[in-house]
Protein backbone atom coordinates (compact mmCIF):
# COMPACT_ATOMS: atom_id res chain seq x y z
CA UNK A 1 0.00 0.00 0.00
CA UNK A 2 1.13 3.11 -1.18
CA UNK A 3 1.82 6.16 2.02
CA UNK A 4 -0.49 9.05 -0.64
CA UNK A 5 -2.91 6.43 -0.66
CA UNK A 6 -3.05 6.21 2.97
CA UNK A 7 -2.64 9.86 3.12
CA UNK A 8 -5.97 10.40 1.37
CA UNK A 9 -7.97 8.86 4.13
CA UNK A 10 -10.30 10.21 6.92
CA UNK A 11 -9.81 9.09 10.48
CA UNK A 12 -12.55 6.08 10.64
CA UNK A 13 -11.08 4.64 7.15
CA UNK A 14 -7.90 4.71 8.98
CA UNK A 15 -8.80 2.85 11.65
CA UNK A 16 -10.74 0.09 9.91
CA UNK A 17 -7.72 -0.43 8.00
CA UNK A 18 -5.68 -0.78 10.75
CA UNK A 19 -8.00 -3.16 12.21
CA UNK A 20 -7.76 -5.25 8.76
CA UNK A 21 -3.96 -5.28 8.88
CA UNK A 22 -4.14 -6.44 12.47
CA UNK A 23 -5.96 -9.27 11.72
CA UNK A 24 -4.15 -10.14 8.24
CA UNK A 25 -0.78 -9.99 10.12
CA UNK A 26 -2.38 -12.36 12.85
CA UNK A 27 -3.79 -14.94 10.33
CA UNK A 28 -0.10 -14.85 8.62
CA UNK A 29 1.44 -15.23 11.83
CA UNK A 30 -0.78 -18.59 12.94
CA UNK A 31 -0.23 -19.50 9.12
CA UNK A 32 3.25 -19.61 9.73
CA UNK A 33 3.46 -21.08 13.58
CA UNK A 34 1.60 -24.42 11.62
CA UNK A 35 3.90 -24.11 8.90
CA UNK A 36 1.07 -23.13 5.98
CA UNK A 37 2.35 -19.77 4.58
CA UNK A 38 3.18 -19.88 1.22
CA UNK A 39 4.88 -16.17 1.09
CA UNK A 40 6.73 -15.14 3.42
CA UNK A 41 7.46 -11.77 2.31
CA UNK A 42 3.59 -11.13 3.19
CA UNK A 43 4.59 -10.55 6.74
CA UNK A 44 7.00 -8.17 6.01
CA UNK A 45 4.82 -6.09 4.11
CA UNK A 46 1.90 -5.94 6.45
CA UNK A 47 4.17 -5.09 9.39
CA UNK A 48 5.52 -1.76 7.15
CA UNK A 49 1.91 -1.27 6.37
CA UNK A 50 0.58 -1.14 9.51
CA UNK A 51 3.43 1.18 10.48
CA UNK A 52 2.49 3.62 7.29
CA UNK A 53 -1.12 3.45 8.88
CA UNK A 54 0.37 4.75 12.52
CA UNK A 55 2.58 6.75 11.10
CA UNK A 56 -0.30 8.79 9.02
CA UNK A 57 -2.50 8.57 12.34
CA UNK A 58 0.26 10.76 14.81
CA UNK A 59 0.80 13.17 11.68
CA UNK A 60 -2.91 13.88 11.77
CA UNK A 61 -3.20 13.86 15.73
CA UNK A 62 -0.13 16.46 15.44
CA UNK A 63 -1.54 18.43 12.15
CA UNK A 64 -5.09 19.29 14.85
CA UNK A 65 -3.13 20.07 18.08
Amino acid sequence: MNINEIREKNKEELASLLLDLSREQFNLRMQNGTGQLSKPDQVKKVRRDIARVHTVMNEMARAEA
